[in-house]
């Protein structure tokens, strides 16, 4: 179309327009620069502008109507081409600005046009007068800005009005709590003054039923009183009728009374059958009971004068005729005692040396028979009777330890005098008391039990039941606290652990780490122990010649009391429970010492212990508690430790040494022995030893 191609010549000569030419830059306002500076043709609207705009779309003829109204020139080829030019110009705003803008003013100057020809006071329509474009756009931002301000004003007024109403709200809320707390305090001052009259009231009657109770309470004491004083009238009467009645009883008794201590003095004369024994003299029976008549006989002329008898000298006479009797008595008792002490005495005389002989006779059989068993045995078998050289000398050097020990303080221990007597007591309690403690107990108080030990042994002073004491108050104190130590470390195995199984751990653990900071208190716990349990070195004691069957047993561990050896039951248990401590002690460490050398007395002495009492002949009852016990307790430490080898030494204990054990044990002693075959079938078949139970926990227990 011819339009079309009018359109773009349009736009070209413009392009190349010194107008055109200019170049749009966002610093020209910062520069104070003219946005016309590069053209020295003034600005002005083309006469065809109005005829571009007609040809424009629908939706910028709105906004360019006014346009083609204030251009005089209205030929429609030309304002078809103008308006053409103009609208491409329009759109193209972002590469040439300048245009837009020109477009933009003219269409703004239209509408001012449009106001002021529709205003009746308007005579004439104002003249279009087209300012720079630096003007324009600095009125722009004029507009702009009063249009800023005018909005900021707006907004802190409405700011300021929302605060005013806070304000209020808040002022009026703060009246209104303000009234509410002082109606409530006047209405709680009325409920005071309320309570207060009430209680006023309460009181004043209280006071009035107290004054009424306090007169009914004297009228009624009164007439008590009144009562009394008849009933005590009465009274008296009765006593004194009672009097009469008792007087004439007692005059009746003491006459019976005197004629039974007469009778009762004939008894005491000596017969002819007790003459003949020189140890039994009845003359301090004879005088004390004439001295009982006399006194009988002093109270009876006092009845015979019409007067009563008083309870007093009824009193004395019944006590005289008691002592009578329990003279008569003792006379008669000593009598049967001396005939039957007499008699007793030929039959022990006899017993004796009868048992003498059966004794003597029995030690030498016993002695023979040991002797061949054990040549027969070793010769057949190949296993010893007894504990090996090395052992047996270990043996004796922790008994001469021992021995050494107590000498050293044999000075402390036999003094007569009060108050060291009175130190050795508190120095033992000391001692013994935090050892008496360890049972069941974990934590903070084993802890505290173990540095009392400590302490007592660095000559450091420990107070015990209220009252201080060391060990450096006497020469001899740290001696006599070493061996009493370890002497109840092993008491502790023998009767606690015995009782309680669990309670071996705790004791092992303070025994061990005692032992690990003072190492003579080991040695003292061992001689201990191989002195109350020869099983623990392992070490079955012969018997010697010149030995008595009683000392022989207590050699072997038995308990003997006047000639009374404890039963077989109660000598395994206490064994059992040294074992089970002795066991405990070998795997157990003190968790909370500084030092982390090697064990004292370790596992390699368990595994000597086990691998030595394999070699020595079983005995019956002792050796199947014995091996059940320490296995049962440091078996699952053995196993950690020597695993293969462990293995070994069980299935060697199941297939040669415990038919051994079976061979030598009879039928009434056959539960020790079903407990180890259990246990034992129990551990080769599972290839497990659980861990001994104990309330301590796994930290107690060697790695």
């Amino acid at each position: 179309m011819p339009s079309e191609g009018l359109r773009w010549e349009t736009l070209e000569a413009l392009k190349n327009s010194p107008k055109g030419k200019l170049k749009y830059s966002p610093d020209w306002l910062e520069k104070g620069e003219d946005i016309l500076a590069g053209c020295i043709e003034v600005s002005s609207l083309s006469p065809l502008s109005g005829q571009i705009l007609k040809r424009l779309s629908p939706r910028p003829l709105l906004k360019t109507r006014s346009l083609s109204s204030c251009v005089r020139d209205t030929s429609p080829e030309i304002s078809e081409d103008l308006a053409a030019g103009l609208y491409s110009l329009y759109h193209s705003s972002n590469t040439y600005p300048l245009f837009s803008f020109l477009l933009e003013f003219v269409l703004k100057a239209e509408e001012i046009k449009e106001d002021s020809v529709a205003s009746p006071v308007a005579s004439s329509p104002p003249a279009i007068s087209v300012l720079s474009p630096r003007a324009t756009q600095m009125a722009g931002c004029i507009r702009m800005c009063e249009q800023k301000h005018k909005a900021k004003a707006k907004a802190e007024l409405s700011l300021r009005q929302e605060q005013q109403e806070r304000l209020v709200a808040t002022a009026a809320k703060c009246e209104s709590e303000q009234l509410k707390r002082y109606e409530e305090l006047m209405e709680l001052k009325q409920r005071q003054e309320y309570q207060s009259m009430r209680d006023m009231t309460q009181e004043s009657l209280g006071r009035q039923e107290k004054l009424r109770e306090e007169h009914r309470h004297r009228m009624k004491i009164l007439n008590l009183r009144l009562r009394e004083a008849e009933q005590q009238r009465l009274r008296e009467a009765e006593l004194e009728r009672q009097r009469q009645v008792e007087g004439r009883e007692r005059h009746r008794a003491i006459n019976a009374i005197q004629e039974e201590v007469l009778q009762l003095n004939q008894l005491l004369q000596p017969r002819p059958s007790t003459l003949t024994d020189p140890a039994l003299d009845h003359t301090p029976y004879i005088t004390r009971g004439n001295q009982l008549c006399s006194q009988v006989s002093e109270v009876v002329p006092a009845s015979a004068d019409g007067q009563f008898l008083s309870v007093e000298d009824l009193t004395v006479a019944e006590r005289a005729l008691q002592e009578m009797r329990s003279l008569v008595r003792n006379l008669q008792d000593e009598v049967a005692q001396a005939t039957e002490r007499k008699r007793k005495e030929q039959e022990e005389e006899e017993e004796k040396k009868k048992r003498h002989e059966e004794l003597k006779a029995q030690q030498e059989e016993q002695k023979k028979t040991a002797a061949r068993s054990a040549k027969e045995k070793a010769k057949k078998e190949g296993l010893q009777t007894g504990a090996d050289e090395s052992t047996l000398k270990w043996y004796n050097a922790l008994k001469d330890a021992a021995s050494q020990c107590a000498q050293a303080f044999d000075e402390l221990s036999k003094a007569k005098d009060t108050q060291t007597k009175k130190f050795k007591m508190e120095l033992q309690k000391a001692a013994t008391t935090p050892v008496s403690q360890i049972a069941n107990i974990s934590g903070a108080p084993l802890k505290e039990a173990f540095e009392k030990i400590d302490k007592l042994l660095s000559s450091r002073p420990v107070t015990s039941a209220g009252k201080t004491v060391s060990t450096s108050q006497h020469p001899q104190g740290l001696e006599f606290v070493s061996y009493k130590l370890a002497e109840k470390f092993v008491k502790q195995g023998e009767e606690e652990v015995a009782s309680n199984h669990s309670a071996a751990f705790p004791i092992a653990a303070v025994a061990s780490g005692i032992w690990e900071l003072h190492p003579k208190i080991g040695e003292l716990i061992l001689a201990h122990l191989h002195k109350k349990c020869p099983y623990a070195v392992p070490h079955y004691p012969p018997m010697e010649s010149g030995t008595s069957v009683e000392d022989y047993q207590k050699i072997l561990g038995y308990r003997v009391d006047d000639s009374k050896v404890e039963g077989q039951d109660s000598f395994l248990k206490r064994m059992s429970g040294m074992i089970r401590l002795y066991a405990a002690i070998i795997q157990m460490r003190w968790p909370y010492t500084g030092k982390q050398g090697p064990h004292p007395h370790g596992l390699n002495h368990g595994w000597r212990w086990l691998a030595q009492i394999l070699n020595m002949e079983p005995l019956a009852d002792i050796t199947a508690t014995i091996l059940f016990d320490f296995l049962e307790v440091c078996g699952n430490a053995l196993m950690k430790l020597y695993r293969g080898q462990f293995w070994k030494l069980i299935l060697l204990i199941y297939e040669e040494y415990f038919p051994r054990i079976e061979a030598v044990t009879s039928t009434g002693q056959m539960g020790s022995v079903t407990r180890l075959k259990q246990f034992l079938e129990t551990s080769l078949r599972t290839k497990q030893i659980p861990v001994p139970k104990s309330e301590l926990g796994s930290a107690f227990f060697r790695s």
